[in-house]
């Protein structure tokens, strides 16, 4: 079910119109379709294909125009571009997935200054740089449950290693904060060796899950926190002949590691619903522009996901779903 993306080089391809809907809900502005733009930390990352699905098919529903543009590889310079871009052009919302927590703030908040609402999604910004965080787990949540889960396949002890995105991932960093916290309180027979960044790339997850296998033969369960590091790291470990030797567990789609799940590779993969992760940003972002969502609100409706909880200015996509071999076949995404 996931689309592939329409963009090429970090912008929309020549001839590349704006995903659109044939409803007439209007912008702001009476008979003035809204403009959405959104950002995913870099194109062709499958976990942003399958958020931009979700986000098509609400701008469908909606009637709004959808802009989807962002960076090849991740790159905060070059997100902090395309938000002084949208900003000159006029858009009414803006939603990124931030590569750097501290460096889009400025862009951001020049954007508030001219009146765009502002959203971030997956990964948040400095909360004055943005109106609301659509936040698909919290840090806690996501934090907790994979040590909790890497605790289960390790029975309680031995050593292990993370692969993350990159060093700068605003929202890796919080999960890995509470990775550690999680850690020392309830597991003192368990180490963290390493914590590597893969570019969110798999083929550099998968150089990377060598080199720690290779570092530490003691090794005995790698983390991988970004989607295409999980699949990388489990064709890293079946290669070296390590199944059952080496374990694998990570956030990631379900359809990129069914494969390595049914193999016994990788025990689990932690997520949630990218595709309504998308969804749901765009659905926020329409309420935000025509000012049904606004602070304060403890709820929203969105569409086919139905009643959402927001706390403070988070609106909460749910709690981090385990896929596993009792399951996995029933998502496919």
């Amino acid at each position: 079910v996931l689309v592939k993306s329409l963009q090429q080089g970090g912008h929309l391809a020549a001839g590349t119109s704006p995903s659109s809907g044939s409803g007439g809900n209007g912008g702001p502005a009476s008979g003035k379709r809204l403009t959405i733009a959104m950002m995913p930390k870099s194109l062709g990352n499958a976990y942003f294909i399958a958020a931009h699905k979700g986000a098509t098919d609400a701008a469908k529903e909606l009637g709004v125009d959808l802009l989807w543009e962002g960076p090849t590889d991740p790159d905060p310079a070059k997100q902090n571009e395309i938000v002084d871009t949208w900003v000159t052009r006029g858009v009414d919302v803006i939603a990124v997935a931030c590569e750097n927590r501290e460096g889009i703030a400025s862009a951001l908040r020049n954007a508030k200054s001219k009146n765009i609402k502002v959203l971030t999604y997956d990964a948040d910004s400095v909360p004055d740089a943005r109106d609301f965080f659509v936040n698909q787990a919290t840090p806690e949540g996501i934090g907790y449950t994979l040590m909790d889960t890497a605790a289960r396949v390790m029975g309680n002890k031995g050593k292990f290693a993370i692969i993350t995105a990159s060093l700068t991932a605003s929202n890796m960093n919080e999960w890995k904060k509470n990775i550690v916290a999680r850690l020392k309180d309830k597991y003192p027979d368990i180490e963290l060796l390493d914590y590597r960044p893969c570019d969110d790339k798999q083929d550099r997850a998968f150089a990377e899950a060598q080199t720690i296998m290779n570092k530490y033969p003691d090794v005995k369960l790698i983390m991988a926190i970004c989607s295409p590091a999980v699949p990388g790291a489990a064709e890293a470990v079946k290669q070296a002949g390590k199944n059952g030797q080496v374990h694998v567990i990570g956030l990631g789609l379900p359809n990129d590691n069914k494969k390595y799940v049914h193999e016994g590779i990788t025990d689990a993969v932690i997520l949630w619903n990218t595709m309504d992760l998308g969804y749901l940003t765009v659905w926020s972002a329409d309420a935000l522009a025509k000012g049904t969502l606004k602070p304060g609100d403890t709820s929203i409706q969105a569409g086919r996901i139905g009643k959402v909880e927001i706390k403070g200015d988070n609106i909460l996509l749910g709690q981090p779903f385990i896929f596993n071999k009792d399951n996995i076949d029933k998502f496919d995404f």
